[in-house]
């Protein structure tokens, strides 16, 4: 499947490990399971590692070793299924991790804004998608109700803003 982040196609350069296979050279990325079972020997690989966080698991469980993730790919296994959006805020806001998260499965044109804003930066995106319209999807809403993870004002900090300067103006 296609991958996008900053905005382009890219290339991944990582793969995906099931739990029972033996783990090939260069960069890899496992389950949550697999990686709390095996950790020391996956972070002793001289290798890119990413972790898989299943839509019923939490990223809490890496701890401080999140930031030694090259990637952690969240699931969304249907277009309804909202953790992983509170799991991408735990990884940027709670656990500081400022490498690469990346939506996978059911990502849609419709919540590729939301994910963004809720710290995801790279999302598997169906064949056949433009980056015209990922860049258009991006920019459809501009004002929000909600703070979020990428630092964007919402309506609130927006409308103290606008008395202040009246405000000012005024004196």
């Amino acid at each position: 499947m296609p991958l996008i982040k900053d905005g382009a196609f890219i290339t991944d350069s990582f793969r995906r490990v099931a739990d029972a296979d033996e783990l090939p050279a260069g960069a890899v990325i496992v389950s949550l399971s697999r990686f709390l079972a095996a950790r020391e020997a996956l972070l002793s690989r001289d290798a890119p590692l990413g972790v898989r966080i299943g839509s019923h698991e939490t990223p809490d469980g890496l701890g401080p070793d999140v930031h030694r993730l090259a990637v952690v790919e969240l699931s969304f296994p249907k277009f309804r299924d909202g953790r992983g959006y509170s799991s991408a805020r735990v990884l940027r806001d709670r656990l500081g991790y400022r490498g690469e998260v990346r939506a996978v499965g059911e990502v849609l044109r419709d919540q590729w804004l939301f994910m963004l804003r809720c710290g995801v930066d790279a999302f598997e995106v169906r064949e056949g998608t433009r980056l015209e319209d990922f860049r258009a999807a991006l920019g459809e809403q501009t004002v929000f109700y909600q703070r979020a993870a990428d630092g964007v004002p919402d309506i609130f900090a927006l409308r103290q803003r606008q008395r202040l300067s009246t405000a000012l103006a005024a004196e």
